[in-house]
């Protein structure tokens, strides 16, 4: 099982500069590859203090210097906010610098916040990423590409900085809905899923809509690589849980008020944390998530992995205030204990079957 760290860069409130969330955000990368994480994952938002990474592939780049093994990736690059012929070579530009350590996330943004300061239209972001996305796709595979389109004409185009990684890096898309799986399916490309704050019952619901998609398109589920983001925190002490709790909840709050467009702020820039009748109770979340003692987080992500069988666990670190030190060690924790207790048990789980199979 491949493991990521999931680095939202968030701003609770002003106590939080943004030099200093952004040296917290990496460092965490640091010591996730430090702790044999598998890749470290960079969001992309703008204008207000849910994230402060304006261009993941900038952090990609920022820690291709500072780090040597761990994959760096983008979760995800808006496309509708991007020119993607100029987006192709930056994509090339962060390939080289990272010594083809990129994994290209993709997706199509949600956030009218965001697309209206672009002067973009959010209802037609899903018209214009399937449209973008094409475009990216081309580029990166042929030395010479053009396209015509609803949203974008390019003459007959070539990329000067190209990815070492061919033909292409790894390419994921942010999948919310059976349209989005069915069209990674069609492409060949990963998915990047998350359930939020759900427990079993949504992972078994979001790994029937990954199979339907991928028998849509005539493919084998195991087509694609499949990450969960998921919160995630293993603490004998209450009151850290409960903190790392208290923040996941805060980004989820942002996060809703923003795809609801009901996103509140007194001056402009620091969204208003609002309880809705959504919010889930500290103990839900807990019973619902790999949170807990270090036994119950990996009991529970066992479970997990049985019900969605996914290749990656991308463990969401960065969120709100949450202390730093404290976090640092959390991650320390995971590579120390969590991540080869759960690869041990699959390892003796795979031989086990093997062995029924062959008897």
């Amino acid at each position: 099982m491949e493991f990521g760290t999931f680095i939202l860069a968030a701003q609770r409130g002003y106590h939080q500069s943004s030099d200093h969330v952004i040296r917290n955000s990496i460092e965490q990368a640091q010591a996730s590859e430090r702790a044999g994480y598998d890749v470290a994952w960079f969001a992309e938002h703008h204008f207000n203090n849910y994230s402060l990474v304006p261009s993941p592939l900038m952090m990609v780049a920022a820690l291709s210097g500072i780090t040597s093994r761990i994959r760096l990736g983008t979760a995800v690059c808006v496309l509708p906010l991007y020119q993607p012929q100029r987006l192709l070579s930056e994509i090339g530009f962060a390939d080289i610098v990272s010594n083809g350590r990129l994994e290209l996330g993709v997706g199509s943004g949600y956030q009218q916040f965001e697309f209206e300061r672009f002067g973009v239209n959010v209802d037609e972001a899903p018209m214009v990423f399937s449209e973008y996305l094409d475009v990216i796709l081309k580029g990166l595979k042929q030395n010479i590409f053009e396209h015509e389109g609803a949203y974008a004409r390019i003459p007959p185009t070539a990329i000067s900085v190209r990815t070492v990684q061919k033909p292409t890096p790894p390419i994921w898309l942010a999948a919310g809905s059976s349209r989005s799986m069915t069209r990674a399916y069609r492409d060949g490309l990963n998915l990047f899923v998350t359930a939020f704050h759900q427990g079993l019952d949504a992972l078994a619901n979001l790994r029937r809509t990954i199979e339907e998609a991928a028998a849509a398109e005539g493919k084998k589920v195991t087509d694609a690589k499949i990450s969960i983001l998921r919160c995630c925190y293993a603490s004998e002490d209450p009151r850290e849980v409960e903190s790392y709790l208290d923040n996941a909840r805060f980004q989820r709050r942002l996060s809703e008020a923003l795809h609801q467009r009901r996103q509140q702020s007194q001056d402009g820039y620091m969204l208003q944390e609002v309880a809705t009748p959504q919010d889930l109770s500290f103990e839900t979340m807990q019973k619902n998530l790999p949170v807990g003692s270090v036994n119950r987080v990996i009991d529970r992500l066992l479970e997990e992995i049985e019900v969605l069988k996914p290749d990656q666990i991308t463990v969401q670190t960065q969120l709100g205030d949450f202390d730093q030190k404290t976090m640092l060690k959390q991650i320390e924790l995971w590579g120390e204990r969590i991540i080869p207790a759960v690869n041990k048990a699959l390892a003796s789980g795979s031989e086990a079957k093997q062995m029924a199979a062959n008897c």
